[in-house]
């Protein structure tokens, strides 16, 4: 199956100790996969593979009684389904690297 783009949003408590190294191991899973463009929210282009481990992964980290995780499947050429205002962190790597 083709790439894909895939928005993940999540939410961890952080009052303890162990909420703030929930919040830096999902991250890290995150950036695994995609590219952060915001605080909370990164955009990854996967196949559904890569899809399958980014969830499961994702899952293994969080709580689900005190965290919140979303995973939206983005249909549709990105250029066609984004806009963007403001400070935009996202690099097109399929684009020129140079300019």
């Amino acid at each position: 199956m083709p790439d894909m783009q895939v928005l993940v949003c999540y939410d961890v408590s952080t009052t303890s100790p162990e909420g703030r190294r929930r919040l830096r191991r999902v991250a890290r899973v995150c950036l695994d996969f995609g590219q952060r463009v915001q605080q909370s929210v990164f955009e990854c282009t996967v196949d559904e593979a890569d899809l399958t481990r980014l969830r499961a992964q994702l899952l293994d980290e969080i709580n689900l009684v005190e965290d919140s995780l979303r995973l939206y499947r983005l249909i549709g050429k990105f250029e066609d389904i984004v806009e963007s205002y403001g400070r935009d962190r996202r690099i097109d790597f399929e684009g020129p690297l140079i300019a």
